[in-house]
C-alpha cells in the first residue's frame, strides 16, 4: 500500500508520497509514486499513485508514450491538453482503459484497483489538484477541501482537517504533511520511507522545490521526535 497526499493553497500546491509496495510481509519493494511532467514556464503536471503496481505503471507509461508520440493531439497528450480537467480526464480514461485490461488478463486477483492525484498549473490557468478514482472518474480540490489523499490516508488525516486552509502558507503546509506522514508511518507498515516531496509556487508552471528523504533523515527524525513531544506535553495538560 502507500500514502499520498496533495494541498492546494493561495500560495502553491504541496505534494508528498511514499515509495513501498508491498505484496506480503515477506515481500516489500521501494518504487517511486510520484512522476513529474514539465516544461518550465509553460505547464507542470504531478502525478502520485496508489494501488496495484501494474496498473499504475503501465497508466504512466502509456501516458508518457503519448507525450513522446509526435503525432500527438491536445486530446491524447497531457503536455498539449487545452485545461488541467482536460489533462485529468486523459489520466482518468487511461487509467480505466489500463485497469480493464490487468482486470481481463489477471482474473484471480479479483479486480486490479489503483488511484491517483494529479496536480499542475498551465500558464495564464490556475492551479488545479484532481483525485482520480480507478473507474477513471474524478473530484477535484477546493477551497472547502484544499486536500486529497490516496492510500492509507485515515492516519494522517486529522492534523491535516485541523491545520490546512488556503491560506496555510507553503512552509506550514510542508511542516503539515510531513506530520501527516510521520503518523501514517508510525501506525501502518505498509507504508515507508524514502519519501518524495515537492512544492509547486502559485504561477511558477515548475516544481519549484524538491526533496527526497531517506530513512534516518536528521531533520524528519527531529520533527517527528518534537510532534511526539508536543503530544505528550498537550494530553498532560488536558483535564477531564
Amino acid at each position: 500500500m502507500t500514502y499520498c497526499v496533495g494541498l492546494l493553497l493561495n500560495e502553491g500546491m504541496v505534494l508528498l508520497s511514499d515509495t513501498r509496495t508491498n505484496a506480503g510481509l515477506d515481500n516489500i519493494s521501494t518504487y517511486r509514486k510520484m512522476y513529474t511532467f514539465e516544461d518550465p514556464g509553460e505547464r507542470v503536471i504531478v502525478i502520485m499513485t496508489a494501488g496495484s503496481l501494474s496498473v499504475t505503471q503501465t497508466t504512466l507509461s502509456r501516458l508518457r508514450e503519448a507525450v513522446d508520440d509526435p503525432e500527438a493531439t491536445p486530446e491524447t497528450s497531457i503536455m498539449l491538453a487545452p485545461t488541467l480537467l482536460k489533462v485529468a480526464d486523459i489520466v482518468g480514461d487511461m487509467l480505466a482503459e489500463v485497469r480493464g485490461e490487468v482486470d481481463e488478463k489477471i482474473s484471480a486477483m479479483q479486480g486490479a484497483t489503483a488511484s491517483l492525484i494529479v496536480a499542475g498549473q498551465r500558464k495564464g490557468g490556475a492551479m488545479r489538484l484532481f483525485l482520480i478514482y480507478p473507474e477513471g472518474n474524478h473530484i477535484e480540490a477546493t477551497e472547502d477541501a484544499p486536500f486529497l489523499q490516496i492510500g492509507e490516508h485515515k492516519y494522517g488525516k486529522p492534523i491535516l482537517d485541523r491545520v490546512i486552509k488556503p491560506t496555510t502558507s507553503l512552509l506550514d503546509a510542508q511542516k503539515a504533511v510531513l506530520l501527516s506522514m510521520d503518523s501514517t508511518l508510525r501506525s501502518n507498515l505498509s507504508v515507508g520511507m524514502p519519501l518524495d516531496l515537492a512544492v509547486i509556487a502559485k504561477d511558477d508552471c515548475k516544481v519549484t522545490h524538491k526533496r527526497r528523504i531517506e530513512a534516518g533523515d536528521k531533520g524528519f527524525q527531529a520533527m517527528s521526535e518534537a510532534w511526539s513531544r508536543a503530544l505528550r506535553d498537550g494530553f498532560g495538560r488536558i483535564e477531564i
